[in-house]
């Protein structure tokens, strides 16, 4: 896969962003004065109890939900200009959800394909992309199976794989194992952990899950609830490449005690 591969520098810049939904007695303050700078190729966790408004500071970085204030830049060009998505923002940048959101009548591959077939790539190298990073994520021998005949962690596996095909200088995800049962969760997160590293593709995960973003991040940063606020922001020191073994040592275990202290203040 041809990812980028250009000199480490800024990738993503947000900038004193609010957001407010409604107006007069009725608004909800939803965001407040969030700042956050991602280096290329890093991965960062939103840690926050539900509603805290980590979904939607996705979704403006992702050009998806304009801002009421502040703006977001990726790679020196802004996302959003007078309350509207601009065209100068750099892509592509790809988004993963919780659910895999599927087309029960294509195939794995076809699925997986669809953004290429979208930005109009011809069928043959679409197709040969999608089965390769297919490949990557460990559905290769699934590509002509239909989304029925997966089990939900393969399902996620394709919804990846999708996110990942199009060869995204950003990954936005908003906690995508997050209703796997716990091992297949840990292998997913160990395969995401392993691309994410070798694509160098700056990433951004939403979960609630605090050993998740202990194990993951190079940083996590801790948002607060509504208004979301960042609490503080706490940098991971575990060298890479991670193996689940590191969750059951004591310095991992004291990171995640760490966390949850300024996760329940920050919740005060």
């Amino acid at each position: 896969m041809a990812f980028d591969q250009s000199p480490q520098g800024p990738d993503i810049v947000v900038s004193g962003l609010d957001k407010v939904f409604g107006h007069g007695e009725a608004a909800v303050h939803a965001i407040t004065n969030a700042n956050l700078s991602l280096e290329r190729g890093e991965f960062l966790s939103l840690l926050g109890p539900s509603g805290c408004g980590k979904t939607t500071l996705l979704r403006i970085i992702a050009g998806l939900e304009a801002p009421s204030a502040g703006n977001v830049q990726i790679r020196d060009r802004q996302v959003w200009t007078a309350g509207r998505r601009s065209g100068e923002a750099t892509r592509p940048i790809s988004m993963m959800f919780q659910e895999a959101r599927l087309f029960p009548w294509y195939t794995v591959a076809e699925n997986v394909a669809l953004p290429l077939r979208i930005a109009g790539v011809g069928r043959t190298e679409r197709m040969a992309r999608a089965r390769r990073i297919c490949d990557t994520v460990g559905l290769g021998a699934f590509v002509d199976h239909r989304p029925g005949q997966l089990s939900g962690g393969m399902r996620q596996r394709a919804s990846l794989a999708r996110a990942l095909v199009t060869e995204p200088q950003v990954l936005l995800l908003d906690e995508p194992f997050g209703a796997l049962d716990a091992m297949t969760r840990d292998t997913l997160n160990l395969e995401l952990m392993e691309v994410c590293a070798r694509a160098r593709v700056t990433t951004i995960l939403v979960t609630h899950s605090i050993t998740e973003a202990a194990f993951l991040s190079d940083r996590v940063v801790v948002l607060a609830p509504r208004p979301a606020r960042i609490v503080e922001t706490i940098e991971m020191p575990f060298p890479r490449p991670r193996d689940l073994d590191l969750q059951r040592t004591s310095g991992f275990q004291n990171m995640v005690g760490r966390l949850r202290k300024v996760l329940t203040e920050g919740a005060a």
